[in-house]
């Protein structure tokens, strides 16, 4: 009896679950059969041409604009631009850009490639590629123009300031080194960045840069993974490997299917399992940097320092869509050894009215405990076992670190002032910067000056209301630089990096740090106090 109770339960089950999968896929059927329908009716009936690629790709855009950021499609032309940000290869002249209505704005130059041969500088705006005028391109177009096959000859137009140049310069093979700068701080200390997570590229750069520093006698390491937005989580898994043995979960992965959700452990031996060890983080460290430094602070083997990291618990695959089209998409959320996912932005409880999304770390985080027994937390980022102290950041100064303010700045500076020396350079003149944002910047606009600019176009008799419009406006700019006033340290670090990095390229913002960063001052002095760095660890 009992028997066939339980064999009557199990077919219940099995029926409620088929039930489940028909209805599910029923209606999967059903909304895609709407939608080809209404797709053919609107090609045949509609009274103007559509197009086609353009319709689609907007549908699947706003399809997944209801899920995450990082859950994204990709025509045939951004799957390339993909791979190459995934591999750091591709043919190009050697820049990093921004596009606008009047074409490419050169944003840095790579020391050594053909750009930076020829003479071209950091706010030069290239506005006819080959004879063909790029005012009015979208993006995507302009992503394209200046890639191609290396050794393909190609004729650029430039704007620099009032000026109009030529020049002439053949595509290159271009390679961004994700380890692009390691030296020694002292005599005993090795400082190495890692600005990103690329295909075997970031592990063999690691691996590289430590055993030429330990060839100088470095016997302390002080690990840079400041900004550095991730990558490939195989990669995180063998840099986290340098520096703990074999056999060690470094990582698991939990989706929805068995398929996505794994267990990711060391397979070699450590290359130093002892050397002293601080890893530096900041806001937008995120995602396999996050795994790095989880990983090494869950098993005590690093003293993470600097400030809380991004928060981004979310691992992504791609898969092949037809006609040489990709998706990206979301299939797991990673742990950490102690169990910890560092997720912030919980998207599967957005707001669907507002389109906010909710912040795990506003509510009640979980507690683990590290190897040695301290307490960590999930939520949020990786927390740093060591803070900095910094300002915190005015809505004001977050929407100036996102604009072209600083670096339009810093391109006027650098033009006004064409040579430096990096060993006597220094610039603390915030006032300066400040004079500049209410004088002469367009790039920095609060929400306040946009519609208060709005509503004054829309008057009709401005005359009678110039002279008060001019004071208010002056009193709204006053205020927004008064509220950033208030992150002085974080900005004048910006624009310093910003002139350096146009006087000197990346080189030269890494060489200026290594003797005047404040951050990596506390770490050495951290590695130089043993009983201190022992006790943060919990080993004392």
């Amino acid at each position: 009896m009992r028997n066939k109770k339980i064999i009557l339960l199990l077919t219940s089950v099995v029926v409620i679950l088929s039930f489940s999968f028909q209805s599910r896929f029923f209606e999967i059927a059903k909304q895609i059969e709407i939608y080809n329908s209404l797709y053919k009716t609107l090609n045949i009936d509609y009274i103007n041409e559509i197009n086609p690629g353009e319709i689609t790709t907007k549908a699947i855009n706003n399809t997944l604009e209801n899920l995450d950021p990082y859950t994204r499609f990709y025509n045939e032309q951004q799957v390339e631009d993909a791979k190459i940000r995934r591999e750091g290869e591709y043919g190009g002249i050697g820049i990093s850009s921004w596009y606008s209505k009047q074409g490419i704005t050169i944003r840095t130059i790579k020391e050594g490639f053909p750009a930076d041969k020829i003479g071209l500088k950091a706010g030069d705006v290239i506005i006819n590629v080959n004879n063909q005028k790029l005012e009015g391109l979208d993006n995507e177009n302009l992503s394209q123009v200046l890639k191609g096959i290396p050794g393909t000859p190609v004729s650029l137009t430039i704007k620099r300031g009032s000026k109009t140049l030529n020049f002439n310069l053949e595509l290159d093979k271009i390679i961004d080194n994700p380890v692009p700068y390691f030296e020694m701080i002292n005599e005993d200390t090795g400082y190495v960045i890692l600005t990103q997570f690329t295909v075997k590229k970031s592990t063999d750069g690691v691996l590289n840069a430590i055993n030429t520093l330990k060839e100088k006698g470095m016997k302390k390491l002080v690990f840079d993974l400041r900004s550095n937005p991730g990558g490939s989580l195989f990669d995180a898994v063998n840099i986290t490997n340098l520096f703990i043995p074999k056999g060690k979960r470094v990582v698991d992965t939990r989706g929805k299917t068995r398929k996505n959700s794994r267990s990711y452990t060391t397979s070699q031996d450590a290359l130093d399992e002892n050397m002293p060890l601080v890893i530096l983080i900041n806001g937008r460290s995120a995602s396999a940097s996050e795994i790095v430094s989880g990983a090494l602070q869950d098993y005590d083997r690093a003293v993470v320092l600097g400030e809380r990291s991004y928060g981004k618990g979310l691992v992504q695959r791609y898969f092949d869509l037809p006609y040489g089209t990709q998706m990206k998409a979301t299939i797991s959320k990673y742990y950490t050894p102690s169990g910890r996912c560092i997720q912030e932005l919980d998207y599967a409880n957005r707001d669907w009215k507002t389109g906010e999304v909710p912040k795990f770390s506003d509510g009640q985080v979980g507690s683990f405990k590290t190897e040695n027994g301290r307490v960590v937390y999930d939520g949020g980022g990786v927390t740093p076992d060591v803070k900095i102290d910094i300002s915190k950041k005015t809505e004001e100064t977050e929407k100036l670190l996102v604009s072209r303010a600083i670096f339009n700045f810093a391109t006027d500076y650098v033009r006004a002032n064409p040579t430096s020396d990096i060993n006597s350079f220094s610039f603390k003149d915030f006032a300066r910067f400040k004079t500049y944002l209410k004088t002469k910047d367009t790039a920095f606009v609060t929400e306040q000056e946009k519609l208060f600019k709005d509503a004054y176009k829309k008057l009709k008799n401005k005359k009678n209301v110039s002279s008060d419009y001019s004071l208010l406006m002056s009193k709204i700019k006053d205020d927004k630089v008064q509220q950033i006033d208030k992150n002085k340290d974080v900005l004048l670090e910006k624009i310093q990096d910003e002139i350096l990095q146009q006087y000197f390229y990346k080189k030269g913002v890494y060489q200026y740090h290594l003797k005047n960063d404040p951050t990596i001052k506390q770490a050495v002095d951290l590695l130089n106090n043993q009983s201190k760095y022992n006790k943060i660890l919990g080993n004392s």
